[in-house]
């Protein structure tokens, strides 16, 4: 209706559409919305999936398999499998197969491999379940692994090394070097990266023998989200369950069971950096340097205060774009890089794993003020110990519920959240236990973990010129001092 006229044949808004179905609406009642359903099959293999509304959903395989298991192996079976992964299969001649077979689903699909977990997953119509479980099932289970994919595997294996070490931001690299240092020869501290040397070494028969161990259906969840469970449920009946993979069902013998040995020490890498970036505006040559400290397993409660202090400390480089919502009120800006202008970075770091965890700052700056460097961070470290403010404390808590809840707006997100979960623990802790976790921190909280990590042996990596770099026995000294300098015998005469 306009200027008091009504249109022939017009509809008021305020009635429905003559003929329209009524319309469905997602409501917030209802512990079937939104928790997280859990189903373990006769071989093991569970299964999980989570409510959301959508034409789309995200589904599938993660397995409890990554490059801490690689004890007994050659180094770098992971990386070889992630790159792998969706090639030609029993089924599918090639991965162009593949995924013109996703593509009628609208479909994507992506293998991540970490220390402890390979994750096959695939976003698609949920119309097209059935093909992707069958699709999946036949990746995961039957994968061909032909000559010619494993030389082309290689081949993409060193080019990826090779730019690894000519990349600006060496954060992948310090990653490996402080879990090396800080884990020496075992579990998460082996190379999550194949060694060059190895990846000739690296055939059918190596993996073979790899995936008959690790790929087995206790070893196995598979997730989904998007879909209704008992779908989810028969598929996994249908392609899952009584299926013999490729390298056959023999009895698993060199699973390795092994827990994380923390053990401290220092990986250094002396590298020229002073031509990372070629240009008319190069990258300044800097020095990286990365220190941690065991912090804790995510299955113990001192999960949620480290979380907290990792976000209290926050970070990041000398410029960032935005504002307080970047995290320019925590510690690592206000007492490092506020304060201290040559500095090019001061960012924390939290790893964690099912049998362990990990805090680390990473810092760079120019080659000639390392020394001082490693006196601000290693002081940053003690202060975590002494006085948090109710308002820094709050701050922080509130970042990271914040952070929590918009990374869960993410179907995939959710996804490898539920896949991760269930696979460490069976169930998974929904996003509003984890808000009361979080909520439920004290100051005395952070004191406590703090406190105890501090007793630990340093993990150091340092990466560029290292020349005026101080010895591991003066960080481990200056740590443990009451103010984090670096020993006066040092300051004196190095």
């Amino acid at each position: 209706r306009r200027c008091g006229r009504s249109y022939s044949g017009g509809v008021p808004l305020t009635r429905p559409l003559p003929g329209a179905p009524q319309p469905v609406f997602a409501a917030a009642g209802g512990r079937e919305r939104f928790e997280t359903r859990v189903t373990a099959l006769e071989n093991g293999l569970r299964v999980a999936s989570q409510n959301k509304f959508g034409q789309f959903c995200t589904l599938g395989l993660l397995v409890n398999s990554g490059s801490r298991h690689e004890a007994k192996y050659l180094s770098g079976i992971a990386h070889f499998l992630e790159k792998l992964a969706f090639s030609s299969t029993a089924r599918f001649a090639s991965k162009d197969e593949i995924l013109l077979t996703l593509e009628k689903h609208g479909g994507i699909c992506d293998c991540q491999a970490s220390r402890d977990t390979i994750m096959y997953a695939v976003s698609a119509d949920a119309k097209g379940l059935d093909t992707v479980v069958n699709l999946l099932a036949d990746v995961v289970l039957q994968p061909r692994l032909s000559d010619e994919e494993i030389e082309m595997t290689r081949m993409a294996i060193r080019f990826e090394l090779e730019d690894l070490n000519m990349r600006p931001d060496p954060e992948p690299l310090l990653t490996e070097m402080i879990h090396a240092a800080a884990y020496r020869e075992n579990t998460v501290g082996l190379n999550r990266f194949c060694p060059v040397e190895n990846t000739d070494k690296i055939d059918r028969e190596v993996l073979h023998s790899y995936l008959r161990n690790y790929y087995t259906p206790d070893r196995m969840v598979l997730a989904g989200v998007g879909i209704e469970h008992e779908q989810l449920v028969e598929c996994a009946k249908k392609y899952l369950l009584g299926v013999e993979p490729v390298w056959g069902s023999g009895k698993t013998k060199d699973v390795d069971r092994s827990v994380a040995q923390y053990t401290g020490g220092i990986v250094k890498v002396e590298k020229d950096m002073s031509d990372v970036s070629l240009g008319p505006t190069p990258i300044p040559e800097l020095t990286h340097i990365m220190i941690g400290l065991e912090s804790c397993s995510f299955l113990e409660e001192d999960f949620i205060p480290f979380a907290v202090l990792n976000m209290m400390m926050g970070g990041g480089g000398s410029f960032s774009a935005g504002g307080p919502g970047k995290g320019m009120f925590t510690r690592l800006y206000l007492n490092v890089l506020n304060r201290h202008h040559w500095m090019y970075n001061a960012t924390s770091y939290h790893h964690s794993y099912e049998d362990t965890g990990l805090l680390c700052i990473h810092a760079s700056a120019d080659p000639k003020q390392v020394r001082e460097m490693v006196e601000i961070i290693t002081r940053e470290f003690i202060l975590m110990a002494g006085a948090v403010g109710e308002v820094e404390l709050e701050r922080a808590k509130t970042q990271l519920k914040s952070m929590l809840m918009m990374n869960l707006e993410s179907r995939p997100v959710i996804f490898e959240d539920v896949g991760r979960q269930v696979l460490a623990t069976n169930t998974r802790k929904l996003p509003h236990e984890l808000c009361t976790l979080i909520s439920d921190v004290k100051s005395a909280d952070i004191k406590r973990v703090v406190t105890k990590m501090l007793r630990n042996k340093p993990a150091v990596a340092a990466l560029g010129d290292l020349t005026d770099l101080p010895t591991y026995e003066h960080i481990q000294a200056a740590l443990s001092s009451k103010d984090g300098r670096l020993p006066r015998m040092y300051r004196l005469f190095r």
